[in-house]
This record gives C-alpha cells, structure tokens and sequence, in this order.
C-alpha cells in the first residue's frame, strides 16, 4: 500500500495544471502543489519537497530541459522521479530529456489512466528506494554502533592486559595507567599528530608484560639483584616483546617495539646498547614516563622520591639515559600540576 505521497505539477498550461489535479485527487493523491510559472517551479520544490515531479517540457521564458538538470542537482541522490509531460513527439525531445534525468516521457494528449498508473509506478519505486535508504542508514548505524563496541572491548582487554602485567609488583596498576598517559602527554609535547599520540597512549601500559616471565624471588626482591639475577630481570623485554609479536594491531605493533627498548638509553648503555635515534621514539618516551613515574612510586627496595627530586634527575640524565629533546620537552611542563600533566585523556 502506498504511504500518502507529495506531487509537483509543473505546466504554463492553466487547463493541463487543472485537468491533473483532478486526476490525481480521483485517484487519492490529495497532496498536490502546481504552478504555471517554470521560475517558481524551484522555490516550490524546495517548500514543497515532492516525491514526485510532473514537468512540462517547453515552457515560455525557461528551458525545460535545464529545469531537469536544476532539480536533479537539488534532488541528488534522493531518488525523486521526474515525469515529462509534453507535445514534443520528437525522438530528439524524449532522448534529450531523459538523459537531461528525467524518469519517464508521455506526450500529450496523454492517457488519463497511463499518467495514473504511471504516478502509481514511480511512486512506488521512490517508496522501495526510500525504504532501501532507511535500511542502508540503519545498517550503518548498526554497523558503527558494533565497531564501537569492538573498539571498546578491545581497548579494555589492552588495559586489562597492562593490569595484569603490573600485578604482581603493583596491585593497583596504577603504574601502567600512568606510564600511558605520562607517555601520551610527552608525544603531545613533541607535536605528535594525535592519531600516533592515541596509539603510543594506548600501548604503553604494556610495556612491562614481560614481567609475567621473572621469577617472583627476583621480581619481588627487596634487595640489590645479583648480576645473574639482573640478567634474568632483564629478559622481560624480550619476553614481552615476544608475546606481543606478530600481531595485526597498529596498538600491538607498537605495544612491541616498547616493550623490547623501553630499557634503552641515550649513550648506548641499555639493554640492547641502542645508541640515540637507533632506539624508536616510542620506546624513548616509553623510557623517560618509566623512569619518572618509577622514581615517584614506592618500591620494595626504596621509598617513592618527589616529584621535584625526579625532575632533577631526569634533566641530569639528558644525553645520557634520556633523549635531550625529550627531557627538554618534559621540563617545559615542570610548572602544571602533575595531575593535570598525566590525565590527558586517551580516546
């Protein structure tokens, strides 16, 4: 059954204007809106937003054909037919017009039950095109709505991930949270775009996931480690990189390379002994938020130093453990409150 319908007639003929609202309001289309002014024809489209449009062809003072192409620039991709409605028999008429867009072509004098049935028609294939639309539109929305979803499970399992990793040496897990946003607030720092200054948020809470593979006895240790166990210690990076590897995810990817240099220092005295730019930015920021939210925690070995005290020393290790351009960008937030500094928000 068709929903009530909105029709557009178009014709300088006051007789042909008047002879198809009747036959549309017999056949109970009772919304109709005419004019014989091909100018006005615009104005009432938009006022009247039609679902269909009835168009004579040659009209005195405008050009029929261009008024097609007008109303197909405002109907778009709507979908609205266009009936031509005219005397111009001629194949160069019905060629020219329908590839100007127009839907369909009857010459007049037309058939009284042809142009119904041919309104009937259109109206329904406009019905079917709408409701396709709507379909489409909902099934965007539906699609968006899933991927979001997704998206949020899959940012929770990564943070679920970093708190599990951090457990066993910080119940809380706290750490990891604020090495994401410490290392989120220095890439911004550094004019980051925001995309890569998301993923370097999101990824560096992982970059102690190695730690599920030391011994508790060395992780837990409250005391100076032995060399030995210092070599042990130190494998985390490799471990987390490990179980990191291989993955799809951008996150994860970078998640990776953090996990394997975040132990790297400036003058090449790190793990790895990656000296300056061989170590990745990301593992470099990753380095300086350790070390600085590290130096301001409490560990089973020392209590957590102030924030004062670990500027110092961060600044003392430019060019040393730290990259100077970084440690210089860090210093320039020295003044805002460190709460402020490590709640930039990661979306």
């Amino acid at each position: 059954m068709l929903l009530p319908s909105r029709i557009l007639v178009v014709d300088d003929n006051a007789d042909n204007v008047l002879l198809l609202e009747t036959l549309l309001s017999n056949a109970g289309y009772t919304d109709v809106a005419a004019t014989t002014n091909p100018f006005e024809a615009l104005e009432l489209f938009e006022q009247h937003r039609p679902d269909i449009v009835l168009l004579d062809l040659h009209m005195p003072g405008l050009n029929g054909f261009s008024l097609i192409g007008d109303l197909r620039n405002r109907i778009g991709g709507t979908g609205i037919p266009i009936i031509v409605l005219t005397g111009d028999s001629s194949r160069e008429a019905r060629e020219r017009a329908l590839k100007a867009g127009a839907s369909d072509f009857l010459t007049k004098p037309f058939d009284r039950i042809e142009i119904v049935l041919r309104v009937r028609n259109l109206l329904e294939l406009r019905q079917l095109h709408a409701t396709l639309e709507r379909r489409n539109r909902s099934l965007d929305a539906e699609v968006r709505r899933r991927t979001r979803q997704l998206e949020e499970a899959r940012v929770e399992t990564l943070e679920r991930l970093a708190i599990a990793a951090e457990y066993r040496d910080d119940e809380t897990g706290q750490h990891a949270r604020r090495v994401g946003q410490l290392s989120a607030a220095i890439a911004l720092r550094v004019d980051l775009p925001s995309p890569r200054v998301e993923v370097i948020g999101r990824a560096a809470p992982l970059h102690d996931l190695g730690k599920i593979g030391i011994p508790d006895h060395i992780l837990l240790k409250p005391g100076p480690l032995t060399p030995d166990e210092w070599e042990i210690m130190k494998e985390h990076t490799t471990i987390g990189a490990g179980v990191l590897s291989a993955s799809k995810s951008r996150i994860l990817q970078v998640a990776e390379t953090i996990a394997k240099t975040h132990h790297e220092k400036w003058d090449g005295t790190g793990y790895l002994g990656l000296v300056g730019e061989q170590t990745p930015l990301e593992g470099r920021i990753v380095s300086l938020a350790d070390a600085f939210d590290a130096m301001t925690s409490d560990r089973p070995y020392r209590p957590a130093r102030s924030h004062e005290d670990a500027f110092e020393e961060i600044r003392a290790e430019a060019g040393k453990q730290f990259d100077p351009e970084l440690v210089e960008a860090f210093s320039g937030v020295q003044k805002e409150p460190l709460d402020e500094l490590t709640a930039v928000r990661i979306n």
